[in-house]
C-alpha cells in the first residue's frame, strides 16, 4: 500500500520529474519541477485553484514516482520523451505527430542526386527545407531534374560507369548520361551549382535562360520544344510568385499562434525560411481543459521542437509563456546557435501571429464541421444499428466472408470497425484447412471457431501473466458479429458461440436478388433499414470491406500458384540456384541452349547439377523430335 505522507516527506529539494500513476499502474501525468518537494506536494493541498481537471486527476492518483536530475533543462528534455512515449490522459499533448519533407542534395558525391527525405542527418549532404507539402518538394526534385539533367538513378559513380545500358531518362534527355561517362565532373557540377542557385531562391538566371531558349526553339521553328521550354518558364515563375510575404532581414522564424474553445485548441505555425513564407501547418492539441493558453503554447513549443530536425532562429509567439528562458537555452543547445523567443507587441511583427490566430480559429470552426459530418457517419450511423436492433452499445463490429472459387483456395477474411471506423491493424485472413470444396457454411464454421477459440487461449495466457489489461490480435471479442448472408449464415455463427459459450450479439446483412443489402436478419426476425440513412452506408462499407479482403487474400494464393518456373522441376534446383541461374543468363532459353561447361560456370552450381539442367532440357529436346 503506497503511504501518501511518507513518500510526500522523501521528496528531495532537487529539479527533476515526476510521474503520477492510477491503480492500475497506468500514467496519468508527468511534469517536471525546479523543486520536486514544493511541486508534488502542492497537489495534495486543498482549495489552491487547479481547475477540475486536475482535481479529478489527484482523486484518480494511487502512487507517484520521481526522477531526480542535475538541472532544470534536463527534467525538461526527460519531461518531454516521458510525454511522447507515454501519451499521458492528463498532458496536453501535440496530436500530430508529422515528418516533414526535405530536398537532399548529394554533394559529397562525384555525380551528385536531388532526393526526397524525411529526415536532415548530419552527412557531406546539403539539405534545403523543411517544407510543408511533399507533393511541392517532389514537384521542384522533377522540375531540378528536368532542367539541369541530373541523375536520379542509384547507381554507385564513377565505379559502375558503363557496366549497365543508360537509362530511359538519357534517352529523352533528361540525363546527362554520366553513368556512360558522357559528361566528367567539373560540367556535371555546373549544372549541380545551378540547381543549387534555384534552391536558394535564385530564379532570375533560370527565368532568363528558359526564356532565351523558349525563343530560340520558336525562331528554328521547333515548337514542340518551345512549348517545353515554356511549361518550365511557368513552372518556376509559379514557384517563385509564391514568396510574395518577405522580410528585410532574411532570417528563419516561425510565427506561432493558437485558438482555443472549451476542450478544443487549434495550434497554427508559419514557417519563413531566408525571410520568405514557405508554408504554414496546424497542428491540434488534446486535454487543453488543464491549462491557459500560455500554457496550452508552451506545451506545443516543447513537444513539437522536440521531434523536428531544424529548429529557426527566432519563435514569435502569441503569448508569453513561463519557462521561456529555459526553452530558449534548450532550443538553443540543439540548434547550435542561438535561438530567440518573443512576443511582438506591435507592428508587423504583431500582426503576423494576429494572421497566424485568426488562420488557428478558421481551421477550427471548419473542423468542427466536419468533425460533426464524420461523426454522423461513423459513431451516429453505429448508434443508428444499435437502435434497429434494440443493443444497448455497439463499439467494436467484426464482419466475416468467404471466397472461393469452385472451391480452390478456400479463405475466409475478418474485417473490424471500431466506433464506423476501419480498423485494418485488427483484420485477419484465414487459409481454410478442413474444408475441400465449395461449402461456404463448413468454411464459415472453421473460421469463427478458430477465431474465437484463438480469442479464448489468448485471454488465458495473459490472465496467466497477470496482463490482464493487454490485448493480443484475438483477445478483443466484438459487441457484434455482421454475417454477410441471412438465417444460414446467423446460425452458422449463433452455433459456434453457443459450443464456446461465448455470448455476442449476431445479425445477417440480407441482400435482395440483385445482391443488394436490404435489411438486417436479427433474432429469427428481418428487420427493415431506410437505404438512405448513415446506418446503411455503414453496413455497406462493412460489407464491402469485408469482401474486398477476401477477394484480394484469395486472389494473392492464386497468383501465387500460377507463378511456376519449369526450373521448379528439375531436381537439385531450389530457390537459390533458380536464382543465380537467371541472373546469369537472362532467360530460360539461353539456359536451355546452355552447354554444361558454361552452367558449371556459376558459383552455386557444381558438375553435378550442371549435368543434371544440362540432361533435364536434352531430354525435353528429344521429347519433341
Amino acid at each position: 500500500m503506497f503511504d501518501f505522507d511518507e513518500e510526500l516527506k522523501k521528496l528531495p529539494k532537487a529539479p527533476g520529474v515526476y510521474i503520477m500513476r492510477d491503480d492500475k499502474d497506468v500514467i496519468l501525468y508527468v511534469g517536471k519541477a525546479v523543486n520536486l518537494h514544493n511541486r508534488v506536494r502542492s497537489y495534495f493541498r486543498e482549495n489552491i485553484g487547479r481547475g477540475p481537471a486536475i482535481d479529478k486527476m489527484v482523486t484518480l492518483i494511487a502512487r507517484f514516482e520521481y526522477i531526480v536530475t542535475d538541472s532544470e533543462l534536463e527534467a525538461l528534455v526527460l519531461e518531454n520523451n516521458l510525454i511522447k512515449e507515454n501519451s499521458p490522459k492528463y498532458n496536453t499533448l501535440l496530436k500530430d505527430d508529422k515528418t516533414y519533407p526535405y530536398i537532399k542534395v548529394t554533394v559529397g558525391e562525384d555525380f551528385p542526386r536531388i532526393l526526397f527525405s524525411r529526415t536532415m542527418k548530419k552527412d557531406k549532404s546539403r539539405y534545403f527545407g523543411p517544407y510543408t507539402s511533399a507533393a511541392a518538394v517532389r514537384d521542384t526534385i522533377d522540375l531540378l531534374s528536368k532542367l539541369y539533367c541530373l541523375r536520379t538513378c542509384s547507381r554507385s559513380l564513377p565505379r559502375d560507369i558503363g557496366l549497365e545500358r543508360p537509362c530511359l531518362n538519357y534517352h529523352i534527355k533528361q540525363c546527362l548520361g554520366p553513368c556512360q561517362g558522357y559528361v566528367d565532373k567539373e560540367q556535371y557540377r555546373e549544372q549541380v551549382g545551378q540547381a543549387l542557385e534555384f534552391l536558394n531562391g535564385n530564379y532570375n538566371v533560370i527565368l532568363k535562360e528558359l526564356e532565351g531558349k523558349m525563343k530560340a526553339a520558336a525562331e528554328k521553328l521547333d515548337f514542340e520544344a518551345a512549348a517545353g521550354f515554356r511549361d518550365l518558364y511557368n513552372s518556376v515563375k509559379q514557384v517563385s510568385q509564391k514568396q510574395k510575404m518577405t522580410d528585410n532581414v532574411g532570417e528563419d522564424k516561425d510565427i506561432i499562434a493558437l485558438h482555443q474553445e472549451e476542450s478544443e485548441a487549434v495550434v497554427q505555425v508559419f514557417f519563413v525560411r531566408d525571410g520568405k513564407l514557405i508554408g504554414r501547418e496546424h497542428y491540434y492539441m488534446t486535454h487543453v481543459s488543464c491549462g491557459g493558453r500560455a500554457e496550452i503554447l508552451e506545451n506545443f513549443v516543447k513537444q513539437f521542437y522536440a521531434g523536428t530536425p531544424f529548429i529557426p532562429r527566432e519563435l514569435m509567439l502569441q503569448y508569453e509563456i513561463e519557462d521561456s528562458e529555459l526553452i530558449e537555452k534548450w532550443l538553443s543547445e540543439r540548434r547550435g546557435g542561438k535561438v530567440h523567443i518573443r512576443v511582438p507587441k506591435i507592428g508587423s511583427k504583431e500582426r503576423l501571429v494576429e494572421l497566424a490566430a485568426q488562420n488557428a480559429r478558421h481551421i477550427l470552426e471548419q473542423d468542427r464541421e466536419r468533425l460533426k459530418r464524420e461523426e454522423g457517419r461513423t459513431i451516429g450511423a453505429v448508434k443508428e444499428i444499435a437502435n434497429i436492433l434494440g443493443l444497448e452499445h455497439i463499439e467494436r463490429m467484426e464482419a466475416f466472408d468467404i471466397s472461393n472459387i469452385n472451391g480452390f483456395e478456400n479463405v475466409g477474411s475478418m474485417v473490424v470497425f471500431e466506433k464506423g471506423k476501419p480498423k485494418p491493424s485488427d483484420y485477419r485472413k484465414f487459409r481454410i484447412r478442413t474444408v475441400s470444396g465449395p461449402d461456404d457454411y463448413a468454411c464459415m464454421r472453421e473460421v469463427l471457431t478458430r477465431r474465437f477459440t484463438h480469442g479464448m487461449e489468448e485471454r488465458e495466457e495473459l490472465e496467466e501473466k497477470e496482463l490482464g489489461n493487454e490485448y493480443g490480435s484475438f483477445t478483443k471479442f466484438p459487441d457484434l458479429l455482421m454475417m454477410d448472408g441471412g438465417r444460414g449464415q446467423v446460425n452458422i455463427a449463433l452455433s459456434v458461440l453457443n459450443e464456446l459459450r461465448i455470448n455476442i450479439p449476431v445479425c445477417g446483412m440480407v441482400k435482395d436478388d440483385n445482391h443488394r443489402t436490404r435489411g438486417l436478419y436479427f433474432n429469427n426476425v428481418e428487420l427493415p433499414i431506410d437505404t438512405h440513412s448513415e446506418g446503411f452506408k455503414l453496413i455497406t462499407r462493412v460489407q464491402d470491406e469485408a469482401h474486398r479482403f477476401a477477394i484480394e487474400y484469395h486472389r494473392s494464393l492464386r497468383s501465387k500458384a500460377q507463378v511456376k518456373s519449369v526450373l521448379d522441376d528439375i531436381p537439385g534446383v531450389g530457390p537459390a540456384r533458380r536464382k543465380a541461374l537467371m541472373r546469369h543468363f537472362k532467360s530460360i532459353e539461353d539456359i536451355k541452349n546452355a552447354s554444361v561447361e558454361e552452367l558449371s560456370e556459376i558459383p552455386e552450381l557444381n558438375r553435378r547439377a550442371a549435368e543434371e539442367i544440362h540432361n533435364f532440357f536434352a531430354a525435353i529436346h528429344d521429347s519433341f523430335k
